[in-house]
């Protein structure tokens, strides 16, 4: 009887310590969304097409009209079947609360070996928007600008 709840109170301290872990490698948002961020640039230097578009939620909006995210997808899709690279170089990711979304913040830079047209390449200041959708961080919608 003794040696029972031991047994039942170690199963229980050991449940409460395996679910207090598993909250400590919750991921704060900020830094979901920041990944993603990262890893959509590292998909585009790779031409991988679908790996761009996973965080993107299916209504994407970008530049207000200019680009969805099937074309998105197509776009970097028809650039690695033409063997074209896209250099991708990051700055620095600002976030900035808005309710239950998100706006982040950043410049990217674009550079080619290929053959893309001089006037898609160079500096960009991109601000995009993020929601939850089915607990994972999506970009909703994106602008973006020529810097210099």
């Amino acid at each position: 009887m003794i040696r029972s709840r031991k047994n039942a109170c170690l199963l229980t301290v050991f449940a409460l310590w395996a679910l207090a872990l598993s909250g400590c490698r919750h991921m704060p948002d900020e830094q979901q969304v920041r990944e993603s961020i990262a890893a959509v640039a590292q998909a585009a230097e790779a031409g991988a097409a679908s790996d761009v578009s996973t965080p993107l939620s299916n209504d994407f909006d970008g530049n207000a009209g200019e680009l969805d995210r099937r074309e998105l997808t197509n776009m970097v899709r028809l650039l690695a079947l033409r063997g074209e690279h896209i250099g991708v170089t990051m700055g620095p990711v600002s976030i900035e609360h808005r309710g239950e979304r998100m706006v982040a913040t950043f410049t990217v830079t674009l550079t080619s070996g290929g053959k893309l047209l001089p006037d898609q390449l160079g500096l960009y200041e991109v601000e995009s928007a993020w929601r939850k959708d089915d607990g994972k961080w999506r970009c909703y919608t994106a602008s973006w600008k020529h810097a210099m």
